[in-house]
């Protein structure tokens, strides 16, 4: 039973580290044009729902890679992570 809760600390951590490099990648694919602490898969998400040529795009692929592991990840995303965005600042 120890080691189980090893394991599950170590994906935690993994999760985090992942999520943090996701964060990352959007950063620089936007050149920070983004919102603070939003993920690639949120992010797909709002796009998609202003309209916008790339989120129509991607959303629907991003949904596709995660569907064995979640439903409509790319919602699922904006709704877990919407409490944190906050708009770019200039300056």
């Amino acid at each position: 039973m120890k080691a189980w809760f090893a394991s599950l600390e170590i994906r935690q951590r993994i999760l985090i580290a992942l999520i943090a490099i996701d964060h990352l990648a959007l950063a620089l694919l936007t050149l920070g044009n983004c919102m603070r602490g939003e993920t690639i898969s949120a992010s797909a998400w709002r796009q998609e729902q202003a309209g916008r040529l790339q989120g129509r795009i991607f959303r629907p692929l991003i949904d596709f890679i995660f569907w064995p592991i979640e439903k409509d990840h790319c919602s699922q995303s904006w709704l877990a992570e919407k409490h944190m965005y906050k708009a770019p600042t200039n300056g």
